[in-house]
Order: structure tokens, then C-alpha cells, then sequence
């Protein structure tokens, strides 16, 4: 058998000051189909702010792949976390834990947005004080993201039906001085969660449509997916459905005169589901993926965690100006080169770490146990890096790194 490397198919010259200018040239050969790879690598293609950095990214595969075996880290390592909602294992479609977990990933997934903090690094910047987790009586201060879990769950364990479209797209049941309340911050904190009338907004909008159009939960949608697609759908085709389906999830914006897609929310919403009913046993078939999800048609992400992440580790390399910009908390616009080129190139370059583990893993000896790796799999071990580092709770060690800077900062609705 013949194994190609994965650089091969890509042409690079390296120019002073350490960038790779690339020559013309694919990036990236696989998953056209897609159009959030499709559309981001034509972006990186014409935007000189990012660069991929191929040294880095051979270091970066050899020592994630690593971190990946030696924990174990796998889809069902979704289920540790503690304040994760958790189907049974082996779920039935009638189990109402199903339906509470669907109804739970959907409303986090759709105000799965913009937790960057004007306070960043401050003990008043906004959180959450609620329990550990679930199965946990001692009580903490959630930021960040999960600051957003920490407020579902709480109104949850306060009898709110939060996560009930019926009861969160009706404003006489769920007014918006409610919401004011289910978001309420820790007694600390001088910051409320950021755009808080555009969540209620959304889960008005997307609670609608669900009661609307699919009996008023969003296993009625999951349901309709799985009758539309014939039990055959993919992870790609549930991906799109969400996109079509609710405006607030339709992540794209106009870019030198061509639509770009991110997806952001729509994808995780995908993987999320895959990862919450991700199977004990590989010979039984996913509750919503029962021919197989092709997980890897998806990208990663594109948030500001993660490519915060992707520098750190030498995968991605910035310009001095971008990097001045970080530096200095400037606010970069939705739609602006700055924040176009640092999302498209976090996708690019996650692609290619993806195809550097595989080879890895088909070559060498050492990585005796196989992983299934994705881009999905890759942004979710990076995401939980990212913050173990912002804890202090981690490191990266062994391989070259670069000082971790500032996440970007765009302010909106979409990551």
C-alpha cells in the first residue's frame, strides 16, 4: 500500500520572517461536498493575514494524537462532563431522556454565542453560580460558555422549563424579565451575559418554528430528518436541515463578493448529538445515525477558542498587524478581512491536522491504538485544552509553542 503524505498536494515557499507564502495550489482535497471547507479555503486562498505553519502542524498531530490515546479521549468523553444532560445508554426514541437531552443540546446550541468578556481575566466578569454539576452539591462560578450551561441547568433544577419551545417561545409563559432572571449573574459580578435581548430573540424565533412545524420539541425535527432522509441521512444533510430550517443558526456572510458559510452553531448542534447518543459499542447503530453519521464531512468550528488554541501551537502563524490588533483588544467588525480570514483559516487548518493524524496513525508503530480521528473529534479536544490552559489546570509541553494571545473579539450572534 502506498501512503501518500498529506503536505504533498500542498506548495509552499518559505519567505522571510517565517510565514509559508503559498503558491497556487489546493489546500485541502477532500470534503468539497462541504461548502463551509469549500468556502473557507477560497477565503484563505485570498487573504494574506493567516498562514498555515506545516513544521507546526506535523508537531501539533504527533502530540495531540498522543494526548488523544493516552486519555482516551474519545465521542463518549462528551458524556464526563458534569454539567452535561445525558441520555441513557442504549436510548429508545420513546425514552423521555431522549427528548430531554435533544430539547437541552438544541436551546445551549442555539445560544451557543459570543462568551468573551469586556472583564477578561477579572473576578466580576459575568458568571454563573450554581452546582459543580449535576451530580455535585457543592456550588461554583461558571464562565465563559459554560456560564450559559450553568444557567439552563439551574433554571432546570429551579422547575423552569426552560428547554420546553412551548414555554420559551411564548411570552406570556416565559416574559422576558424571566429570562432576565434564568440568566441572572453571581452576586460578584458586575456584567450581565452579553446580548441577552438577541438570545431571547432566537429562542422566541427557533421555539416558533418547532411548535409550529414539528409538534413543539426538537426530537419532532430529529424525527422529520430521519423520515425525510429514510433512516440513511448523514451528519452534513442534518447539519444543512438546521440551517434551512431556522434563520438563526444560518451562519454566512458576504466576502469579496462570494457567500461564505461557517455554520458554526449548526455543525456543533450536529456533533453534539452525535456525541451525546454516541454508542457504548461500535456494532450499535447511532439513534439518529443509524447508517453512520460521516462525521468527517464536517469541519470544525469556527469560533474564537479554538483558533486561539491553533496559534498557541504553532498550527496557525498571524501577521504582526493582526497580531498588534489581538495585543491591543481591538473589537474586529463581523465581516471584516480580520475576522473573515481568522475563522476560514481555523477551518483550513483543523482539515489539515485532521489528514496529518490519519497519516500518522497509518505509519507509525507507536499509535498502536487506532482512533477515529475528524475534525469534529480534533475541535473538541482543542476546546477543552484551550480552557484547561485558561484555568491553569494544563500546559502544552515537549513541542514548540508560541505565547497565547488575547481571543479575537467580534461581537454577535453567530460564535
Amino acid at each position: 500500500m502506498t501512503i501518500v503524505h498529506p503536505s504533498s498536494e500542498i506548495r509552499f515557499s518559505t519567505t522571510p520572517g517565517g510565514f509559508q507564502e503559498k503558491q497556487p495550489g489546493r489546500v485541502c482535497s477532500s470534503g468539497d461536498a462541504n461548502p463551509v471547507l469549500r468556502t473557507a479555503r477560497d477565503v484563505f486562498e485570498n487573504t494574506n493575514l493567516v498562514r498555515l505553519n506545516e513544521r507546526g502542524i506535523a508537531a501539533a498531530a504527533k502530540y495531540i494524537l498522543d494526548r488523544i490515546q493516552s486519555e482516551s479521549y474519545s465521542p463518549r468523553s462528551w458524556r464526563t462532563h458534569p454539567l452535561h444532560i445525558v441520555p441513557h445508554e442504549s436510548p429508545s426514541w420513546d425514552d423521555p431522556a431522549t427528548k430531554n437531552c435533544l430539547d437541552w443540546i438544541f436551546v445551549i446550541s442555539s445560544l451557543n454565542f459570543s462568551f468573551w468578556s469586556e472583564r477578561e481575566g477579572c473576578p466580576d466578569r459575568y458568571g454563573v453560580e450554581w452546582r459543580e454539576g449535576w451530580d455535585f452539591g457543592q456550588t461554583t462560578v461558571h464562565t465563559g460558555y459554560w456560564s450559559l450551561v450553568a444557567a439552563i441547568d439551574r433554571a432546570l433544577d429551579e422547575n423552569i422549563h426552560v428547554t420546553d419551545p412551548a414555554f420559551y417561545s411564548s411570552t406570556t409563559l416565559c416574559p422576558d424579565s424571566l429570562f432576565e432572571h434564568i440568566f441572572r449573574p453571581a452576586a460578584r459580578c458586575s456584567e450581565g451575559i452579553p446580548l441577552l435581548r438577541e438570545r431571547i430573540a432566537i429562542l422566541r424565533e427557533v421555539g416558533r418554528i418547532l411548535c409550529n412545524d414539528f409538534g413543539g420539541s426538537f426530537q419532532g425535527f430529529c424525527s422529520e430528518f430521519l423520515s425525510r432522509y429514510e433512516g440513511r441521512g448523514t451528519a452534513l444533510q442534518f447539519a444543512r436541515m438546521v440551517v434551512e430550517t431556522f434563520p438563526p443558526f444560518r451562519d454566512e456572510v458576504m466576502f469579496q463578493n462570494q457567500r461564505v458559510h461557517f455554520w458554526k452553531r449548526a455543525q456543533i448542534l450536529t456533533a453534539e448529538i452525535w456525541a451525546a447518543f454516541y454508542p457504548l459499542s461500535p456494532a450499535l447503530p447511532h439513534l439518529l445515525f443509524p447508517q453512520g453519521p460521516v462525521i468527517s464531512q464536517l469541519t470544525m468550528f469556527s469560533d474564537y477558542r479554538v483558533p486561539q488554541i491553533l496559534h498557541h501551537l504553532q498550527i496557525l502563524e498571524y501577521s504582526p498587524s493582526l497580531v498588534k490588533s489581538l495585543e491591543e483588544y481591538r473589537n474586529l467588525p463581523v465581516g471584516s478581512k480580520e475576522e473573515v480570514g481568522i475563522r476560514a483559516a481555523s477551518i483550513v487548518a483543523v482539515e489539515r491536522l485532521r489528514e496529518e493524524m490519519v497519516y500518522l496513525q497509518a505509519v507509525d508503530q507507536i499509535f498502536q491504538r487506532k482512533v477515529e480521528i475528524s475534525s469534529v473529534l480534533i475541535d473538541f479536544y482543542l476546546w477543552d485544552l484551550a480552557k484547561r490552559i485558561e484555568k491553569g489546570e494544563d500546559s502544552v509541553t515537549g513541542i514548540c509553542i508560541t505565547k497565547m494571545l488575547p481571543a479575537h473579539r467580534t461581537r454577535g450572534i453567530w460564535y
